[in-house]
């Protein structure tokens, strides 16, 4: 009911594989963007379609759960259970059906694991209330082992690597850049260093894309 437009005339479009970056200032429609692109928000005017279809439309409702489902999104505040740290990562996975070489797989990826064997219980470590027993940066990792876990077709990382110090995330984005061409990758950031090596970087300002380039060229 806002009247004041928060996003105008947004075209663009995304290709299977492609790692898009999305920048800019606080207020500048970002999280808008996101929460359309995950099917969060209808758009007032247009459409968002994925493979040709309006995952808006009242005749695809299913087709907008099942679009939901192929994405992993990891954002800034993590939530984790008061469980144990491989119970977080395979996040909605019954105990006995997590698949713990997975689990150590994904946490090197997102380099938590050599501190998790730092700990007496390991992977079965107690993490405590919304991690309380962890740090900023540890819940994030956590977070990103939890998206790779899934195997999901689309991971956004939303800030994600905020409150990692700048060679952990240049790590974590290392290994980010060489998952699967079949998995699309969109990252939000604010720091250029964690979308250096995208294939597109997009820039949000006042509610219009005034950037599209492919920084490698």
């Amino acid at each position: 009911e806002n009247t004041k437009n928060i996003l105008n005339k947004i075209t663009f479009e995304i290709k299977k594989g492609e790692r898009i970056g999305i920048i800019g200032s606080t207020g500048s429609g970002k999280s808008t963007l996101l929460d359309l692109l995950m099917g969060l928000l209808n758009p007032t005017s247009g459409n968002i379609l994925i493979d040709g279809k309006d995952i808006n439309s009242k005749f695809n409702l299913d087709y907008r759960i099942s679009w939901r489902k192929t994405l992993s999104h990891v954002p800034q505040s993590i939530f984790l259970n008061d469980t144990s740290i491989k119970e977080n990562i395979a996040f909605g996975i019954p105990k006995d059906q997590i698949n713990d070489e997975l689990v150590v797989k994904v946490s090197k990826m997102a380099r938590i694991h050599t501190y998790v064997q730092s700990l007496k219980s390991r992977y079965e470590t107690n993490i405590g209330e919304r991690g309380v027993k962890l740090s900023g940066g540890q819940k994030q990792r956590i977070g990103i082992a939890r998206a790779l876990y899934k195997r999901s077709k689309i991971i956004i990382l939303d800030e994600s690597t905020s409150a990692l110090d700048e060679i952990t995330e240049s790590s974590i984005m290392k290994e980010i850049e060489n998952l699967d061409r079949n998995i699309t990758i969109i990252i939000i950031s604010h720091r250029l260093s964690s979308i250096s090596k995208c294939d597109r970087i997009i820039k949000v300002n006042k509610g219009i894309i005034d950037l599209d380039i492919n920084p490698k060229n």
